[in-house]
């Protein structure tokens, strides 16, 4: 067990859930799932399949003989002839007849399709309960002025709640996203070796409507609305690189959550939950490492990049058919939907324990909004009888000596106070203190949550109540 290779998506990362839909057995009694499909649709459509026959597959659709399988393939070299064979050992009767007329790609290609929309669904689960626990935050927190940040320097007012629906906004792109496949899935159906169906023709005595019948078949008794009109051996490879686009997309709205949090976590503002037994430092035990959003943007960089792949392998095909995708497809595509898997769970954990440190908030801007309030503290001062052009040049002197002990001497902001003893302000200490009330400073930025949230998060969310109230646990 100690003396070889095991995938981290499988010991620490991907839930049980999104590893089943990749497992052994999720895979191989889907092909035995098609090749009933296909032999109830030859049935219906007048070939020699007798209901006998799909009653004896369909009881072992589940008990797949791995053993035999994998002991056929060694013999063999092919995968799908192997499961045949091991197919045909369970059901004597309808042996003659599994994978009539079809090719390698009827079981595989329709079983990778099946499955990544079943992954798609999974994801498309785990996102809304996210945009669930950061539409609670926002709500929670949308009065609650905070420093705004450009260039990570200090910048205008916004809110703690307002920052949320940034985060919201691009998960709910990324649910588009999603939706937008989901809504558009297609089979392979039954295309044959190149795609021009020419065995089914075969077999049907040149009945083309019946063939067009059994491709269409297929696809409802599996669900799908539809089967692609025309393909070579293959599905479209442009699939994946569109299915992996989304996963990639879900990367990066996540990294920029994991940047924004640690960044905040590094200001004491802001942090991911923290256990109390954790260990944030195996030197420094004060320390309390940002450690699940450092492994949300490590596992997002793999997504990304891992959704390289399948544009090239859908590039690099030949004509109706090359084989150089399949090992490629192997690793890429069950490794991007774990790691999508892993990096929402975590993001699920986060969201729903972010811990607020209000006053560390309201002692940042204290420190910076002197410099934010000057023009407001110029145009009162100009209504109460100043002159503009003369209050502007004492104002830039202040501020230019203010930020100079700041900067140099380590001292606080004296900013008010200069100003407060310049008689040509002609302010009083109240008159400062109501204009540097932090609410005067946050625009529409409460307003504006409260009109996303509505409008759009809790718009996302209706409909969907039945999928709500995941809990996330990270296993290590």
């Amino acid at each position: 067990m100690y003396e070889s290779y095991e995938s981290p998506f499988q010991s620490r990362y991907a839930s049980q859930e999104m590893q089943f839909l990749f497992s052994p057995h999720k895979k191989f009694s889907t092909w035995r799932k098609l090749w009933i499909a296909l032999a109830e649709c030859q049935n219906e459509l007048g070939l020699p399949v007798s209901q006998e026959q799909i009653d004896e597959m369909r009881s072992h659709v589940e008990d797949v003989d791995f053993e035999v399988a994998a002991a056929k393939e060694a013999e063999v070299r092919h995968d799908v002839m192997a499961h045949v064979y091991a197919f045909g050992l369970q059901c004597p009767k309808a042996k003659p007849i599994i994978h009539l007329g079809a090719t390698s790609c009827y079981v595989g290609d329709n079983t990778d399709l099946i499955i990544m929309y079943e992954a798609l669904l999974l994801l498309r689960a785990k996102i809304l309960n996210v945009i669930q626990a950061l539409s609670d935050f926002a709500f929670q927190y949308k009065d609650t002025p905070t420093l705004g940040f450009t260039h990570f320097q200090p910048a205008q007012l916004t809110t703690v709640g307002k920052r949320a629906t940034l985060w919201i906004q691009d998960l709910v792109l990324d649910l588009d996203e999603i939706d937008g496949l989901i809504k558009n899935r297609k089979l392979l159906g039954s295309k044959g070796t190149t795609g021009t169906q020419a065995s089914f023709l075969e077999l049907f005595d040149g009945d083309h409507d019946k063939v067009k019948r059994l491709d269409q078949g297929i696809a409802e008794k599996l669900g799908y609305p539809a089967v692609f009109p025309v393909s070579g051996q293959t599905y479209p490879r442009k699939i994946d690189s569109r299915i992996l686009s989304a996963l990639s997309s879900i990367g990066q709205s996540a990294h920029k959550f994991s940047n924004d949090i640690r960044l905040l976590q590094h200001l004491k503002e802001i942090e991911e939950p923290f256990e109390a037994n954790q260990i944030g430092s195996s030197a420094m035990a004060y320390k309390r490492n940002p450690m699940r959003t450092e492994r949300m943007a490590a596992l997002s960089r793999y997504l990304m990049i891992d959704a390289l792949n399948p544009s090239i392998t859908a590039a690099s095909q030949w004509f109706e058919r090359t084989l150089d995708d399949s090992a490629n497809k192997r690793i890429s595509i069950p490794e991007a939907f774990l790691s999508a898997d892993a990096v929402l769970t975590l993001y699920l954990n986060v969201a729903s324990g972010l811990v607020v440190y209000p006053k560390v908030i309201e002692q940042h801007i204290r420190k910076e909004l002197p410099f934010m309030a000057t023009e407001n503290i110029l145009m009162d001062a100009v209504l109460k009888g100043g002159d503009r052009q003369e209050l502007h040049e004492r104002i830039r002197l202040h501020s230019m000596e203010a930020a100079r002990i700041v900067k140099e001497d380590g001292q606080e902001n004296d900013l008010m106070s200069r100003i407060l003893s310049d008689p040509l302000f002609l302010l009083t200490g109240q008159d400062l203190e109501d204009l540097l009330d932090p609410v005067r400073f946050v625009g529409r930025a409460p307003e504006q949550t409260e009109d996303y949230l509505n409008d759009i998060a809790l718009h996302v969310l209706k409909g969907n109540e039945d999928l709500l109230g995941m809990t996330a646990e990270i296993h290590v």
